[in-house]
């Protein structure tokens, strides 16, 4: 107990401190994660990744929910109601994080079908939603921790109101895009393996589709 308590009471001293060591530490995973540098996940069949796709665009959804009923909680001052909102949409994006490093690194990454303005407009909301996705980051840890180490009352004091109005603006059209993007990839348009295409070009005689049963 003692021990808890003096890591929130050091956490509530240096809120920066620790949301750029966390973000730091967030970066470093993801990175190793994707690159293949940090070897965490399994390997996962071509029917797996599909399946976490789609667990991905649940999992955003209901935190694209749970931000949107936290944002109009705050507006009516009901604070606990939209503390849970937030920590269950904070949640949510941990789990979120772990499927989709998981099916990235254990998996492969999918690339659109769609051919001209679409393609356009498919990679542009994509290229916004991954960008607001970085950048929310250090925002959002900022606004958690702020969030779990001070009372309503002692918040009004901080940058959390500030802080957290844009940490929901960018979280909620990241998570937005997000779900439009999976729908257009896997509902509309279809999908090749990204590294499947890279291979067309070393290898145009490989049938693809052969690489993934």
């Amino acid at each position: 107990m003692a021990v808890a308590e003096q890591l929130q009471h050091r956490a509530r001293a240096h809120p920066r401190a620790l949301t750029a060591v966390l973000s730091l530490v967030g970066y470093v995973l993801v990175g190793g994660a994707l690159y293949g540098a940090i070897p965490l996940f399994p390997e996962l069949d071509r029917g797996t990744v599909v399946l976490f796709g789609d667990l991905i665009a649940i999992v955003n959804s209901a935190a694209l929910l749970s931000l949107l009923a936290g944002w109009r909680y705050i507006r009516n001052d009901e604070v606990e109601k939209h503390r849970a909102a937030m920590l269950t949409a904070f949640s949510l994006i941990m789990i979120f994080l772990v499927l989709y490093l998981w099916k990235t690194g254990g998996g492969f990454e999918k690339a659109i079908t769609a051919t001209g303005p679409v393609y356009y407009a498919y990679l542009a909301m994509l290229a916004i939603h991954i960008l607001l996705s970085v950048v929310a980051v250090p925002v959002v840890l900022y606004a958690v921790i702020l969030g779990l180490t001070h009372s309503p009352a002692e918040l009004r004091e901080t940058a959390h109101a500030r802080v957290g109005r844009i940490a929901v603006v960018a979280w909620t059209v990241s998570l937005f895009l997000g779900i439009v993007t999976y729908v257009l990839l896997n509902h509309v348009y279809g999908w090749e393996p990204r590294h499947a295409l890279l291979l067309l070009w070393a290898v145009p005689s490989v049938d693809v589709p052969d690489l993934f049963d």
